[in-house]
């Protein structure tokens, strides 16, 4: 009888052995040892904060431990700097991608390692080396093309080649999809797929359980700066990854809903008609008190852009806002705060934070006026006003004094659904509101949109994730183009029917159909 024999495993790419890494006392990584192996693609996931990032930065460069050992193909090594980690053929990609959006394509990939002669830039080489490297790559991005225009999945592109251009065997990504939409999601996973294919190792950090399961070789789990396990991701579901991440049975992501709001005797508490701004064009919608709207669509389609002339960011050229019947004049998002129009804006770093300010700064922004006296905070109010909402939102800060940068996605985020609840807004506009949040985040955030509602404010949920809108929305607006091609509700509310409104001109009419009964 012949035994088959084991196929012998993968040889080791990096590895870290007792691996620690503290900030100011808190321990953001733990003793981790782990292994990856040469031309797999090994995910690496947990909760905002639980040492993922700070781990991947290690094998970066970026951040050097204070206890344990690196390894690349079994030697010792000791990364100073980025650069000594590329040097040893590791390269990352960060979630807000460092390119040059003046430059073209073929500038950025090569930027600081253009082909010179007596100082000067080569461009016919530049040129031809990129050309080679493209066909390589299997991307077909023109070389001219300035990277500033392009949608995210090919400044994605752009990253990956500038990476393999400098001898990358391995490459790090951090959420690459999290700003993607549906289509340009499933081209990146095809990328990642062809250069495990070549050889190259991928590190993918990810918070969406689904990519992992479909993507990763393996699968390492990460808790409290902690290694949970590390294993093949055929032995894994999302069930087993949630509890495994948060140490606990999630039961669902999506927390239970109350009965749909009926609109036969309740008011409006938005009503918009006609509206034309930057990016939208004539666009009419209802909400009601307790509804929770899902807005979805393309990138592109126009969904940021009408949050934005909601709130008064931007001009409204024609149409009108109402709030409660009242007709408003919006010239600012100060005067939408007033009227009581909140927006969670998309990007939280960029327009929601002041990153160098502290948490209580931060959540108190729009209301200073209640903590202040002659024009001076007093800060012992401050804190008193917002530490119950804290606790309650479970906003995971050793004080709320620390800069509100030094916080996790997850709790970033939990800080601007603070500042939205100190506004008791009558309508709630969350852009893309679980965007690089954690699963054990993402419920929290889902159970504050809820809650909201149950208070009787009307909330928009504009969201790239149809699962997300299919788990938490009453009903869903599809945009396209800058205006609405379809409102689904009940059975309607499918993610087909989504994904085909968003894509499928003809949606609009067949649409207008339904709603008249023709």
């Amino acid at each position: 009888m012949t035994v088959a024999s084991a196929a012998p495993p993968a040889a080791s790419h990096v590895e870290l052995v007792d691996v620690s890494r503290s900030f100011g006392g808190v321990h953001a990584v733990r003793g981790v040892s782990l292994r990856v192996a040469r031309g797999e693609v090994h995910a690496l996931i947990g909760e905002n904060g639980a040492g993922k990032s700070t781990l991947s930065k290690i094998i970066a460069g970026a951040l050097t431990p204070d206890d344990g050992l690196l390894r690349v193909d079994g030697q010792d090594v000791s990364f100073g700097s980025p650069r000594d980690a590329l040097h040893h053929g590791i390269a990352s990609i960060a979630q807000e991608l460092t390119l040059v959006g003046s430059l073209s394509v073929a500038e950025n990939v090569y930027l600081g390692a253009e082909p010179r002669r007596a100082g000067f830039v080569r461009r016919r080489r530049l040129r031809q080396d990129y050309d080679a490297l493209a066909r390589a790559a299997g991307f077909q991005l023109p070389a001219s093309a300035v990277v500033g225009t392009l949608r995210t999945a090919d400044q994605q592109k752009v990253e990956i080649m500038r990476a393999m251009c400098r001898g990358a065997s391995m490459i790090i990504m951090d959420e690459p999809t999290a700003a993607l939409s549906h289509v340009d999601t499933q081209r990146l996973h095809e990328v990642v797929r062809e250069l495990a294919r070549s050889g190259r190792t991928v590190l993918l950090i990810s918070h969406f359980l689904s990519e992992v399961l479909s993507l990763a070789d393996t699968i390492s789990i990460m808790r409290d700066g902690a290694l949970v396990r590390s294993g093949p991701a055929r032995d894994e579901s999302e069930e087993s990854l949630i509890e495994a991440m948060l140490g606990r049975s999630l039961g669902s992501v999506f927390p239970p809903r109350p009965p749909s709001v009926s609109s036969d005797d309740r008011a409006p508490v938005l009503t918009v008609n006609g509206l034309r701004a930057p990016g939208v064009r004539n666009v009419s919608l209802t909400v009601f008190p307790g509804e929770i709207v899902g807005i979805a669509g393309l990138v592109g389609s126009g969904r940021s852009e009408l949050a934005h002339a909601l709130v008064g960011a931007t001009r409204v050229s024609d149409g009108n806002i109402r709030l409660d019947g009242r007709a408003l004049a919006l010239r600012s998002p100060t005067d939408g705060l007033r009227a009581g129009i909140f927006l969670i804006p998309e990007s939280r770093k960029v327009q929601g934070l002041v990153l160098q300010r502290s948490v209580l700064d931060n959540i108190t922004l729009a209301n200073l006026a209640d903590y202040s006296r002659a024009g001076v905070v007093n800060g012992r109010r401050q804190r008193q006003g917002v530490s119950a909402l804290m606790d309650r939102l479970a906003v995971r800060v050793p004080n709320p004094g620390v800069p509100v940068s030094s916080l996790s996605g997850g709790n970033q985020q939990k800080a601007m659904f603070a500042r939205a609840m100190l506004c008791h807004p009558r309508v709630l506009i969350a852009d893309e509101p679980t965007r690089g949040v954690d699963v054990g985040s993402r419920r929290a955030i889902y159970e504050l949109l809820i809650d909201q509602a149950r208070d009787g404010a009307g909330v928009l949920v504009i969201s790239s994730d149809v699962e997300e809108l299919l788990g938490i929305a009453d009903r869903t607006l599809v945009m396209r183009a800058g205006t609405i091609v379809a409102d689904l509700r009940g059975e309607q509310m499918t993610e087909q029917r989504i994904l085909t409104a968003a894509f499928d001109e003809s949606t609009r009419n067949a649409t207008s159909r339904d709603q008249t009964g023709e």
